[in-house]
């Protein structure tokens, strides 16, 4: 359900927004009666209240020996979105002017060329993600891609809005296809290489300083190595950009 996945950002988990809608719709009521609405143990039901109640989510009163819970009115859902919203600008504001580069000074000189490493459908989809991510703050918002043909229904597979979000950002790909096939996408040029020998599944990207290699182990594990390289990007945009005006 959305509202378990929105609140989810929120911090709480399923549990916790199952009995808060429990509680939304039975109003005022008490541990037992909570418990069994919502198909918990009493003392469950007590601690995730409790939690909720640290999220000023949930309020009690008692009455006689017994204590009363309800939920506090929707629109402080709202108001939770909207503090966790200012924290993270306000992260994201240290991070950039403060923090990253202040983190930087501590990388040594000689530390010319990082290389990483990712594995599966994760690592395939942080790769994707971060071509979107350094190509959206490029000045040249074109990059460069050799991808074969045994590779091409493995690539989007975790990230299917690739291309939307692409487009959407204004970034630009020419697309040297290695084997015949590949689909035609706005803000995409593609020429092809004829080369029926070439038959590993494989995809390399050229985008601001970095390389990104991916390939499948077995019938369709992929593995993701990317280069962050000044020197070696620029070397592959000229050995990509002689063949493409040959192509």
């Amino acid at each position: 359900m959305i509202v378990h996945e929105t609140l989810a950002d929120l911090g709480l988990s399923q549990r916790q927004t199952d009995l808060y809608l429990t509680l939304l719709k039975l109003g005022p009521s008490s541990i037992r009666d909570i418990a069994a609405s919502a198909g918990l143990n009493r003392g469950t039901t007590y601690e995730e209240l409790k939690r909720l109640r640290t999220m000023s989510l949930v309020t009690y009163f008692p009455q006689g020996k017994r204590r009363f819970f309800c939920a506090e009115p929707p629109d402080v859902l709202l108001r939770h979105a909207r503090e966790k919203q200012a924290a993270t600008n306000q992260a994201v504001n240290r991070l950039e002017q403060d923090i990253i580069p202040d983190l930087k000074q501590l990388i040594p000189a000689s530390s010319s060329t990082d290389v990483f490493h990712y594995e599966g459908d994760e690592g395939m989809e942080y790769c994707l993600r971060d071509i979107i991510a350094t190509m959206a703050e490029a000045a040249d918002k074109t990059y460069r891609v050799y991808s074969s043909r045994l590779i091409r229904k493995y690539l989007y597979r975790p990230f299917p809005g690739f291309t939307q979000a692409r487009v959407n950002a204004g970034i630009h790909v020419n697309v040297i296809a290695i084997g015949e096939g590949g689909d035609d996408a706005p803000l995409s040029e593609r020429k092809w290489i004829d080369a029926d020998a070439a038959q590993a599944p494989s995809y390399m990207a050229i985008y601001g300083s970095k390389c990104a290699l991916i390939s499948l182990v077995g019938a369709d594990y992929p593995t993701v190595v990317i280069l962050d390289s000044e020197g070696i990007a620029a070397a592959m945009r000229i050995a990509f950009d002689t063949l493409w005006r040959r192509l």
